[in-house]
C-alpha cells in the first residue's frame, strides 16, 4: 500500500487535504493525524471493517477497545445509550481536551470498535486538525495512537511514518504533540467514576467537578488478567526495543546504582542508554544519556518521554536505565501519568536502591 503524506500548515484550515482525508475515512480508509496528546490512527468508528483495519495496521489485539473521537457534544447521543449527569459536567469542564469517558454504547457502535464490550470510550480532542478531520469524516472517528502495538506512542509525524508508512492510506503531518501522553480515561458506567488511565486531567481536577473519584488498581501495579475496559490496561505498552529498568531511590543512590549497572551491561557488550533529569543527568556515564527535563516541569518530561524512547531505538540502544520520573501514587500534576507509562514501557521492571 502506498501511504500519502500531506503536510498541513496552520494557515491551511480549509485546504484540499481536509476533503480528501475525510472522504478517505468515509470510504473505509485509515488516516493518521495529530492531536494535542499523541498522533492518532483514524478510521470510521461506525464501520466494522474500519475497526478491523485499525487492529491489523497496528498489530493490536482485537479485545483492546478503541476510542471514538467526536467534534461536537450533540454527537455523543448517537453512540451512547444514555448520558449521565457526570458526563455532562466533565465535558463542560474539560472538552475539547485530553479526557476520555467510558459510557454504555448504543447499537450504532459495532463491537469491533469497542473490543467486544457494551461500553464505548469517547473523547473530543483539542486540536484543530483533529476536529476538522472528524467533522469531514462524518463525526465519528475511532483512533488509537498511530504506532505499532506495544511501541512508544508517536508525538512526531516522523515516528508515525516509521511505524505506519505502507500500512495505512494517509498521514496528516502537523507539529509535535503538545502534551505527549495519552488522555485520562474515566469510567462513568458505575455510581462512582473510576480512572482507568491517568493523564494530565488528574483525580483532583475530576473531583472538583463531580465529587468522589476512584482509581483502578491496575494503575498502581501490573495486574494484566482483567478484561481491558480501556486502551492500555491489559497489554504491554509504550515499550522501546531495548530492555528498560527504572531505578528508584534518593539522588546519590540512584546515580551510583545506575552507573554501576551501566558499567556491568557494557562489559556484557550491551549498548546502554540512561534517562535522567536536568538535576542529575550530567553525573551519568553511558553510551547515550538523555534528559527528560527538570523535575520542576512535569509537562516537559511528559512531552519528552516517548521521543526519548524512540531516539534510543534509532540509536540501537539495547539496555536502558531510567530515573523514576514521578510517583505512580501521586495524584497531583502529571507524575502519576508519567510513571504509569514508564512502568508499562519497562514491563513493571523497577529496582529500589
Amino acid at each position: 500500500m502506498e501511504t500519502k503524506i500531506i503536510r498541513v500548515e496552520e494557515g491551511n484550515k480549509e485546504g484540499e487535504w481536509l476533503a480528501e482525508a475525510g472522504e478517505m475515512i468515509k470510504r473505509g480508509g485509515l488516516v493518521a493525524f495529530p492531536t494535542e496528546t499523541v498522533y492518532g490512527l483514524g478510521g470510521d468508528a461506525l464501520q466494522e471493517e474500519s475497526a478491523r483495519k485499525i487492529y491489523q495496521a497496528k498489530g493490536r489485539p482485537s479485545d483492546n477497545p478503541l476510542i471514538v473521537h467526536i467534534c461536537c457534544w450533540e454527537d455523543i447521543d448517537t453512540i451512547v445509550r444514555e448520558v449521565p449527569e457526570a458526563a455532562r459536567k466533565l465535558a463542560k469542564a474539560f472538552w475539547p481536551g485530553p479526557l476520555t469517558m467510558v459510557l454504555h454504547k448504543s447499537e450504532r457502535v459495532p463491537y469491533t470498535t469497542t473490543g467486544g464490550l457494551d461500553t464505548v470510550a469517547v473523547r473530543m480532542p483539542a486540536h484543530w486538525i483533529a476536529l476538522a478531520l472528524i467533522r469531514a469524516a462524518g463525526g465519528y472517528v475511532a483512533a488509537p495512537s498511530a504506532n505499532r502495538s506495544g511501541r512508544p506512542s508517536p508525538t512526531l509525524a516522523e515516528y508515525v511514518k516509521e511505524d505506519m508508512e505502507g500500512r495505512i492510506d494517509m498521514i496528516l503531518e502537523g507539529d509535535c504533540a503538545e502534551i505527549g501522553l495519552e488522555s485520562t480515561i474515566v469510567d462513568l458506567t458505575g455510581e462512582i467514576p473510576i480512572i482507568l488511565r491517568p493523564g494530565c486531567i488528574t483525580r483532583q481536577m475530576l473531583e472538583q467537578v463531580v465529587g468522589q473519584v476512584e482509581v483502578d488498581e491496575t494503575i498502581l501495579k501490573g495486574t494484566a488478567s482483567q478484561i481491558p475496559l480501556a486502551p492500555g490496561m491489559k497489554y504491554r505498552h509504550y515499550a522501546p526495543k531495548g530492555e528498560l529498568t527504572i531505578v528508584k531511590g534518593s539522588g546519590d543512590c540512584v546515580i551510583k546504582a545506575i552507573n554501576q549497572r551501566v558499567a556491568e551491561a557494557q562489559e556484557r557488550g550491551e549498548k546502554v542508554g540512561v534517562i535522567g533529569t536536568d538535576e542529575m543527568v550530567s553525573l551519568y556515564q553511558a553510551d547515550s544519556v538523555k534528559s527528560a527535563g527538570s523535575r520542576e516541569d512535569e509537562k516537559s518530561i511528559a512531552q519528552a518521554l516517548y521521543r526519548i524512547l524512540r531516539e534510543f531505538d534509532d540509536e540501537e540502544i539495547t539496555v536502558i536505565y531510567a530515573e523514576a520520573l514521578g510517583d505512580v501514587e501521586e495524584e497531583k500534576g502529571m507524575g502519576q501519568a508519567i510513571m504509569n507509562r514508564l512502568l508499562k514501557a519497562a514491563g513493571y521492571r523497577m529496582e529500589e536502591v
